[in-house]
């Protein structure tokens, strides 16, 4: 993993079954997105760990893939999916 990683991501929380990964259709198709700021910490997961906006997310920043993730304080509700893009003008 790199030392020098992004301050920030956007999460969205998207249905499960969305495949698209374009940026625009994943946002518009968001039901709760957050744009999480990096802490300093390394979760768990031994991925960085980035929080902002009632979201805690572990974020693989080579892939953007979410490692570990908690909304409100708890784990992501069945049907739902998190993407994570850089967020806008970024």
């Amino acid at each position: 993993m790199s030392t020098d990683n992004p301050k920030r991501f956007e999460v969205l929380l998207v249905p499960e079954h969305l495949e698209d990964d374009d940026t625009a259709s994943l946002a518009a198709a968001a039901i709760r997105s957050a744009v999480v700021e990096a802490t300093g910490e390394q979760g768990a997961s031994g991925y960085p760990r980035y929080a902002g906006h009632g979201m805690v997310a572990d974020i693989d920043p080579e892939t953007l893939t979410v490692e570990a993730l908690l909304v409100d304080g708890f784990e992501l509700d069945y049907g739902l999916s998190a993407r994570v893009v850089r967020p806008a003008g970024r």
